[in-house]
């Protein structure tokens, strides 16, 4: 017989206390969630705000009124009978706004103290529903200058004694202003008031100390200019860009010395005019001179429109007003609202840039400037050692030369040759190792013949190889004034000094590749620089995979500017290092392609910037389902922008996982261009396991910095030449079926660092881009379908949703983006959590869902059944 147990009395009081304890916990939540659920209500929220904000404008309107009514005011305030003598009140809210005035101005921070309340009128404007950017920031930026603006007013109270009915600094800054002073005398205040702003300052502002560097550089670079000849002619268009402060060339007028007999083209070095003509007449003389090509200023004449006149009395007029006809009102047809006309013409075109107006893009000055960063360094006796070895070593060959002449460039200088008719160019080929022995040069490169030209290239080395800036770079006047490239990128300077630009979305992938430290992170780091110049966060999203877990890892706290994500995505691992995560991204990018082209399809449109277009001219409803048709996933139309893939060492993940690597690499590559989606693949073994012939047929855009081999030259540009590089950012760009020589140019961390925070420190979106969710084969979730809900892994945010639909009773998936400030995506999957929830209805299309709950209590059970609240 099983044992029974008998409580004792005491056993029975500790259940029956248990009891209690458990009822009264559970009584608490209940009361906290009635609560929190009455803090939350909108209505009391706007009654709040109207309060506060009724109490702020009266702040504000007895404070102004104070300057001009305070004087005849304060005997009345103070002479004790002050309710009796209301009506003798000056001010322009009575007896209360005087009081409140003397108490702000003379009795607490002075001035200043406009400063307390103003915060306060924006807090509860923001209570209201006004969205204004305010928030624990400012807060205390707006004490700190209360107590240093009362204690400086207070300070200049004391030394120049003026004479007015109230205390500048009120009472705390009269008061504390006296006793540092009696401390510290006025210097030491001085000093301390001075230190202590500087150091906010420098708090505050995470670009303080580089603004103050790039404006003591330019002190000092002023002063160091030499004065101006007063006979020289005026040039008007050096001070047209402020950019140009900083990159003003140093010209070099000096005459050449009559021996010298090759001619050495120095190209135009103005950072901001790189539109320049190199085009040089060949000599049919064997000399040597140093000419400096100046830009050609061109000025448009302005044209002005002549104003018509439109103030003619016509005869129909007079005849109406003899016959004294009248002409009923004729009715405006009205549009349906939901036609395209009428909600462009109601809302205006769609700005994807609103949701961040605020946003500034970042300063050149954040970019470090180099001693004579825009004009190649030129030694005459060096091209003309130079030059000579290489006319005798072709002469000892049996090859003479007509002509010679030379091109300075940042790296490297070009030899142009004109061989004599009958040479055969195989002949000065086979001379590479001779030309290079006799020149004593790390590696030379041949080019026979110069593409449209006559001519046979030899690529030297320069003993002072020059840095190319980023500054000098951005600065450009070519990549500021680019306006026609939609991914426009500024990679670095060709041989004759110009910027060279390449737009990636026409690219429009990329293969990076080079041999380890040869400058091939500086030059993805330059390329991501780029884009965040030109793109607003809007517009442009980054995935970043980074095996290294060093090289991108800068970039993080741009995840909710520019970064894309997957659903439940942690925020730490933003930058993708896990070879599993690279694979699930890769894949989740393949269905955000195929999303992208269901929209494009129904759109009838080919290329994401028409849909986009459409999309801003309200031509498509966000509210529509479309049918993703291979994946069976419903969408909603969006603005798209672009989304830049960057892998590093993408050779690493195809060691580890192969073909489930390549396969989604090889889809985005094949397909993903149309809908602005481009891939930019980075490895140090370029061998042909890792690029291999599906994925150099899918990107015909190349980079190659210096290789260890020329097959590995040939593998990335089907042709020799990346072996000769000198590293250090020696580059060859192959695209358009042209390779150029172009040194890249350095962005250093401090730079990327001081982009970063001025970008992060500003208003942002709530979350990453999200990229759409993808279960891999054999996971847990594998028995859920495509297009439905998994209801054990609801979004953080679904209790919030829900309560908010209940308040509202509108359950508008658009109205969702707004509200919370989420992409359309999660939106749009918080709409279905909530239908399969029963909170709403189906989607009804422009008409958005039925709300089915009318109550909050109601909706707390449900809350409560599914396990969140």
């Amino acid at each position: 017989m099983p044992r029974k147990t008998v409580k004792t009395p005491r056993q029975n009081t500790r259940d029956i206390e248990k009891d209690i304890s458990v009822e009264d916990i559970r009584q608490d939540e209940t009361r906290n969630k009635k609560l929190t659920a009455f803090i939350k209500d909108e209505r009391v929220r706007i009654i709040t705000g109207l309060v506060l904000t009724f109490v702020s404008v009266f702040l504000v309107v007895a404070y102004c009124s104070f300057f001009t009514t305070g004087s005849s005011d304060y005997s009345i305030l103070t002479g004790g009978q002050a309710a009796e003598h209301r009506s003798e009140i000056s001010n322009l809210l009575g007896l209360p706004g005087a009081y409140f005035s003397r108490f702000l101005v003379d009795g607490s921070f002075g001035i200043v103290s406009i400063l307390a309340v103003i915060l306060f009128l924006l807090y509860s404007l923001r209570l209201v529903g006004i969205k204004i950017s305010v928030g624990v920031r400012h807060f205390f930026i707006t004490a700190f200058f209360l107590l240093w603006g009362a204690i400086l007013l207070g300070f200049i109270d004391l030394m120049m004694g003026i004479n007015t009915f109230f205390r500048l600094g009120g009472a705390f800054g009269s008061a504390s202003a006296g006793w540092l002073n009696s401390y510290i005398h006025p210097l030491g205040v001085s000093l301390m008031l001075a230190i202590t702003l500087i150091i906010f300052l420098i708090i505050i502002d995470k670009n303080f100390i580089p603004r103050m560097s790039a404006l003591f550089a330019r002190i000092k670079e002023s002063l160091k200019r030499k004065p101006k000849d007063d006979n020289a002619p005026d040039n008007e268009d050096d001070n047209n860009d402020p950019q140009q402060n900083t990159d003003d060339k140093q010209h070099n007028d000096d005459e050449q010395p009559q021996e010298i007999n090759i001619e050495i083209i120095d190209v135009e070095t103005d950072p901001m005019d790189t539109d320049n003509n190199n085009d040089n007449n060949d000599t049919n003389t064997f000399h040597f001179t140093i000419e400096e090509s100046t830009p050609e200023e061109k000025n448009d004449p302005d044209t002005k429109d002549t104003p018509e006149n439109e103030d003619k009395e016509t005869d129909e007029q007079k005849e109406k007003e003899d016959s004294e006809l009248k002409i009923n009102d004729v009715k405006e047809v009205e549009l349906n609202e939901d036609d395209p006309e009428y909600l462009l013409k109601k809302l205006g075109p769609f700005d994807p840039r609103k949701d961040l107006e605020t946003y500034q893009f970042p300063s050149l000055s954040l970019l470090k400037v180099y001693d004579n960063e825009t004009a190649p360094i030129i030694d005459p006796e060096e091209q003309q050692q130079n030059a000579n070895r290489i006319v005798t070593t072709l002469r000892n060959y049996g090859i003479e030369i007509e002509q010679i002449k030379a091109t300075v460039g940042p790296t490297v200088t070009l030899y142009e040759i004109v061989p004599k008719a009958g040479t055969r160019i195989n002949k000065i080929q086979v001379l590479e190792n001779d030309i290079m022995l006799s020149l004593s040069a790390i590696g030379i490169r041949i080019i026979a013949p110069m593409p449209g030209k006559g001519t046979v290239g030899i690529e030297v080395p320069n003993e002072k190889p020059q840095v190319v800036s980023m500054h000098s770079v951005a600065a450009s006047k070519r990549f500021q004034d680019e306006s026609k490239m939609r991914l426009p990128v500024a990679i670095g300077r060709t041989i004759t000094n110009e910027v060279f630009c390449f737009d990636l979305a026409k690219t429009p992938h990329l293969l990076v590749a080079g041999a380890t430290g040869q400058g091939k992170s500086v030059g993805l780091n330059a390329i991501i620089t780029s884009l965040l110049y030109k793109k607003h966060p809007a517009e442009l999203k980054f995935v970043l995979v980074d095996p290294k877990m060093v090289e991108f890892s800068i970039y993080k706290p741009l995840i909710k500017h520019f970064m894309a994500a997957m659903p439940d995505q942690e925020d730490r691992d933003i930058i993708i290092t896990d070879c599993q995560k690279v694979i699930n991204t890769l894949n989740s990018l393949v269905i955000e392609m195929e999303d992208r082209y269901s929209l494009l399809a129904d759109a009838s449109v080919r290329t994401v910037e028409d849909y986009n277009q459409k999309f801003c001219n309200r031509v498509l409803n966000p509210e529509k389902s479309v049918e993703n048709l291979a994946l069976h996933r419903i969408v909603h139309h969006h603005y798209m922008p672009y989304l830049v893939i960057v892998i590093d060492e993408y050779g690493d993940f195809i060691m580890q996982a192969g073909k489930e690597v390549e396969r989604p690499i090889q889809r985005l590559t094949q397909k993903a261009r149309a809908v602005g989606m481009h891939m930019i693949l980075a490895t140090q073994r370029p061998d042909v396991k890792i690029v291999t012939g599906v994925i150099k047929a899918n990107i015909p855009t190349r980079i190659a910095f210096r290789t260890q081999s020329v097959v590995d030259s040939r593998t990335v540009l089907d042709q020799k030449g990346a072996e000769q590089l000198v590293g250090k950012g020696d580059m060859l760009y192959a695209g358009g079926g042209n390779v150029t020589r172009i040194q890249c140019a350095f962005v250093d961390t401090p730079e990327v660092e001081a982009i970063v925070e001025h970008i992060a420190g500003q208003q942002h979106y709530f979350e990453p881009y999200q990229l759409p969710e993808y279960v891999p084969e054999g996971g847990d979730n594998e028995a859920v379908q495509p297009g439905s809900v998994d209801m054990k892994r609801l979004d953080p945010m679904f209790a919030d949703v829900a309560r908010y639909v209940v308040n509202k009773q509108e359950g508008s998936t658009s109205r969702l983006q707004r509200a919370f400030e989420i992409g359309y995506n999660r939106a749009g999957k918080l709409s279905d959590q909530l239908e399969a929830a029963g909170i709403v209805g189906p989607n009804k299309g422009p008409k958005g869902r039925d709300v089915l709950i009318q109550d909050l209590e109601s909706l707390e059970n449900i809350l409560q059944q599914l396990g969140v609240g």
